[in-house]
């Protein structure tokens, strides 16, 4: 069983950069066709795709988000990232990491972070 957990600071000033660890356990990043993905949901936008990264190291990134996010992995600890730059109050949502590209098998439990003015 693929099992997620994030982790990273629940708050951080505007204009700063927000960073979030997903932890995997029960398989590799790097296994051949596996997908890892950012997802976060607020009140405001709902659920909404953040970006992915391949088992290659491939990025893809949302067409709203590109210009202010990185997904980045450290396969020895078996750990991809997130970095959302110039953050702003819209972007306080509960961040989620999930396994899959477009279906999303397995999430870990979320965190909230909140950007403050």
């Amino acid at each position: 069983q693929v099992r997620l957990q994030e982790s990273g600071p629940g708050l951080v000033e505007a204009s700063q950069t927000l960073s979030l660890t997903c932890t995997v356990s029960g398989n590799s990043i790097t296994t051949n066709y596996l997908y890892w993905t950012w997802i976060r949901q607020s009140p405001g936008k709902g659920l909404e795709w953040i970006g992915y990264i391949a088992f290659s190291g491939t990025t893809t990134y949302s067409s709203s988000l590109k210009g202010r996010t990185a997904i980045s992995r450290d396969t020895s600890k078996n750990q991809f990232t997130l970095q959302l730059n110039s953050v702003t109050p819209e972007d306080t949502a509960v961040y989620y990491c999930a396994s899959g590209g477009t279906y999303w098998d397995s999430w870990g439990q979320g965190t909230q972070v909140t950007v403050s003015s």
